[in-house]
């Protein structure tokens, strides 16, 4: 079986001195998704409306700019109050180490505990741990809060959520500008349906899922936001008419 890296001592010494990278994958997942799966809903609504194409690339254009900022802005302030909880957490753990710092070294020796350390070894861990201060404080975070210090960047989650919404948001108008509404319709959803499949096979990097079931679940997912805006759009075709 293929293994994700290599595990010779200097493969594995290179790996950890590169450190951990935020992955930005996710962001690209979720703005994606949403782009694809509003902007097709618009489109699915004014095409079962039986309105004209004009109104079908002013509606999504409108969605892909408005709504795209929306999604990037929400993301953006999401991440930064990672940032925030953890430069929070950090601080009031230096505040404790500084006033109290038998307690803290007591907090450490029972995590440890609880892993299934005791005796001298603990007791080992416990010194090694809180004889550097910043290893000290970082083992706080992570072991009592349960918080990551590999944080996004703010700026960068809110431009890839930004910029695979429109990307992907934009499929569903590109046959409405150079085919009949006629023909626009269907190309609209297969190419749709095909980047609601794409999307759904790269989420599965994050589950137990083979990519065939997760870009299933994604489509399935999709094509039903789409099938409800049709039937409202539908429905309502005739309204305000006269």
């Amino acid at each position: 079986m293929k293994l994700e890296h290599r595990h010779e001592p200097d493969a594995i010494a290179a790996r950890l001195a590169e450190g951990a990278r935020p992955n930005y994958l996710r962001d690209w997942v979720y703005g994606g998704i949403d782009g694809a799966v509003t902007t097709f809903a618009i489109v699915a609504g004014v095409v079962g409306a039986a309105l004209s194409a004009n109104i079908v690339i002013i509606l999504g254009v409108a969605n892909l700019v408005a709504d795209g900022i929306s999604m990037a802005a929400g993301n953006y302030s999401a991440t930064k109050t990672e940032h925030d909880e953890l430069e929070r957490t950090r601080a009031m753990e230096k505040r404790h180490i500084a006033i109290d710092p038998e307690g803290e070294r007591e907090e450490v020796r029972q995590i440890f505990m609880a892993k299934g350390f005791e005796g001298e070894t603990l007791e080992n861990a416990v010194e090694a741990i809180t004889a550097d201060r910043e290893r000290w404080i970082s083992t706080m975070v992570t072991e009592e809060f349960g918080l990551s210090e590999n944080v996004r960047s703010p700026m960068a989650a809110a431009g890839a959520t930004f910029a695979a919404f429109v990307a992907c948001g934009a499929v569903p108008l590109i046959p409405f500008l150079i085919l009949s509404p006629d023909d626009a319709g269907p190309v609209a959803l297969g190419l749709t349906a095909a980047v609601f499949f794409l999307i759904g096979s790269m989420k599965s990097r994050w589950s137990l899922q083979r990519w065939w079931a997760s870009g299933l679940e994604t489509l399935i997912i999709g094509c039903g936001a789409a099938a409800i805006a049709f039937g409202i759009g539908y429905a309502l075709r005739g309204f305000g008419a006269g």
